[in-house]
């Protein structure tokens, strides 16, 4: 069985500086470490061929992105498993080993996620996939100790095996065969949540997603863009929207649809007022890209399997965080997730 770590760079260089000796050091005997770069212009290849010049370069010609740029990365690696790895996270020893034991026990499972916890507060669990994500009935995602921007402790409480609806990106295990199957991520989606519109596609496909806590990674986070960026918005809400068109089964699309429209029109609202024009810009861009682009989402729809998925909450997170004040996971029931 062949594993391959892969890091998806894009002018990192000093995270790589920080961060891929520790991920050669913890991956040695067990896995290939291979850095993709996205012609970054900060040195960054220079800097790998200078301090790291026994691991695997490959140059990509641009920046493709997060989605593009690793399925033209991953169209050059032989390997049974593929890490997705973000440039800007901690390993910690032996984070490879019980990921894959857990997924060689059955073979269902495609894809899986470590715990993932915050570098800057190693308490903390971390906002881009904590314990394992999920999705409420409209798209909202949400993930085990963390609900919108509210980030638990870790004290254990999500220290069991677990399906979810998706796992995170920044730290993605997946079978080669299956990533092969599904078709690898939708370049269109550029950055954010390519990983959740994947996991979906292979759950639809009968496949299942897991988490593990018998591994933990540290993320920085916002390594590429800022937190609080117009771009990150605008991709948020365009890919949310693609996510929802081509994966919800038939009768659920346009009662869906057409309730997040309405909702992001109230987002928006909310932007402009605490926010400036940028993030009430980015929305209504996110709008327009949706309508100019219907049929080619519709083209996609129709070449994918739609169905009920496991790991849905089926009811509205916004209702129940922000007005019945539901701030961490355990608080949500568990009778009302499929």
């Amino acid at each position: 069985m062949s594993i391959a770590v892969v890091i998806l760079n894009w002018n990192g260089a000093q995270f790589l500086r920080d961060f891929l000796p520790i991920v050669i050091r913890h991956s040695a005997g067990v896995a290939e470490v291979i850095v993709a770069d996205n012609a970054s212009t900060d040195g960054s290849q220079d800097l790998l061929k200078k301090e790291f010049p026994d691991t695997r370069l490959i140059s990509l010609d641009k920046n493709y992105g997060f989605a593009e740029g690793y399925n033209r990365a991953l169209a050059q690696v032989d390997a049974d498993y593929y890490i997705l790895l973000n440039s800007d996270i901690e390993v910690s020893h032996g984070w490879i080993e019980p990921v894959v034991v857990m997924m060689e026990k059955d073979p269902l499972i495609a894809a899986a996620q470590p715990k993932l916890l915050s570098w800057h507060e190693r308490s903390k669990f971390e906002y881009a996939g904590a314990a394992g994500g999920f999705i409420d009935r409209l798209g909202y995602p949400f993930c085990r100790g963390r609900v919108f921007l509210n980030l638990e402790e870790d004290h254990g409480q999500y220290d069991d095996e677990k399906e979810v609806f998706w796992a995170t990106g920044a730290c993605l295990f997946v079978k080669a065969k299956m990533w092969k199957e599904c078709g690898g991520l939708d370049a269109d989606f550029f950055a954010h949540m390519e990983e959740i519109d994947f996991c979906w596609r292979l759950k639809n496909l009968g496949y299942k997603v897991m988490y593990t806590p018998s591994s933990t990674v540290y993320h920085i986070g916002g390594g590429t863009l800022p937190k609080s960026s117009s771009r990150k918005t605008y991709l948020n809400f365009r890919n949310n929207f693609s996510l929802l068109f081509k994966n919800l089964p038939s009768g659920l699309l346009w009662k869906v649809i057409l309730t997040r429209l309405l909702l992001d029109w109230v987002a928006g609202m909310r932007f402009l007022l605490t926010s400036g024009f940028s993030e009430f810009w980015a929305v209504v861009r996110a709008h327009l890209y949706f309508y100019r682009n219907i049929g080619k989402l519709r083209t996609k729809r129709r070449s994918l399997r739609q169905g009920k998925v496991s790991g849905v909450y089926g009811k509205n997170l916004v209702w129940q965080h922000y007005v019945r004040k539901k701030v961490r996971f355990s608080e949500l029931d568990e009778n009302d997730f499929s």
